[in-house]
């Protein structure tokens, strides 16, 4: 598994260097707890930690060429794709239904979600998957950063996944990243608007600094890359009517800030 060969690297590579794993972890920043997990292979380590410990225990190059891996480990085969696409994607829209975005979404609110999928996941699936999930928010502030437009069920913002608290910390960080992000545009589709271009479901969508459209769409019956162009191009459209459906950003960001206010 790549990440046994990961924590083979590291400990070769530190003893090389003489260092403990407590003088390691001091030079790449984490916890002595978190790098001997990484040693022993009991977490999967996050790409910028590989970039950082190749360099930092002067590993020339092994760590980072454990990338590729190490991906197939944290991702579906069928999502791999597209992750590794949406890493460098120029454009990164989607349409959301059940849930906030996993881009946008708090450590606590992704574990809730995972915490509460049939069948249930074990521990370590659990903590595999929060962890990737959260890793992939690098994109957000990545230069230069990607624009990003994304169409969210009202409904979705109501559904308490671990509780008020949870939901409440969820919307308050959405709040802020639509404030912060200059790239980001969020619109919200009012429960009141019954009847609109997004009844057939949830999708994402990613156009490439190559000009490439692409959408991925996950349903209970798995999940698609659809690349094709008479397929996307129509699918692209039907976003596009989303979104000029949907409430405006101000309208979006003040209903979003009411619903903080009733939990």
């Amino acid at each position: 598994m790549g990440r046994r060969l990961v924590g083979e690297l590291l400990r070769i590579h530190r003893g090389r260097l003489g260092l403990t794993q407590k003088e390691a972890g001091e030079l790449l920043l984490v916890s002595e707890s978190l790098f001997g997990a990484y040693e022993r292979a009991e977490r999967i380590p996050p790409i910028e930690f590989l970039k950082d410990a190749d360099k930092g225990l002067d590993a020339r190059g092994a760590l980072i060429a454990c990338v590729e891996m190490i991906d197939e480990e944290k991702y579906p085969p069928k999502y791999l794709d597209w992750v590794r696409l949406q890493r460098l994607a120029k454009i990164i829209s989607g349409y959301e239904v059940m849930v906030v975005p996993g881009l946008f979404q708090t450590e606590a609110y992704t574990r809730a979600l995972y915490v509460s999928r049939v069948p249930a996941y074990t521990e370590e699936e659990i903590e595999r998957h929060v962890q990737a999930r959260l890793e992939r928010q690098g994109v957000l502030t990545r230069t230069p950063p990607p624009r990003l437009g994304y169409v969210v069920e009202e409904a979705a913002l109501e559904r308490e996944f671990g509780g008020p608290v949870v939901l409440k910390e969820q919307l308050l960080h959405l709040l802020e990243c639509m404030r912060t992000l200059n790239h980001l545009t969020v619109q919200v589709m009012p429960n009141k608007r019954h009847t609109h271009a997004g009844l057939q479901g949830p999708m994402q969508l990613m156009s490439t600094e190559e000009g490439r459209n692409l959408v991925f769409v996950e349903s209970q019956a798995g999940s698609t890359l659809i690349s094709k162009p008479e397929h996307v191009n129509g699918l692209f459209d039907l976003f596009g009517m989303l979104r000029a459906q949907a409430l405006t950003p101000w309208e979006s960001a003040e209903l979003i800030a009411k619903k903080v206010g009733q939990l």
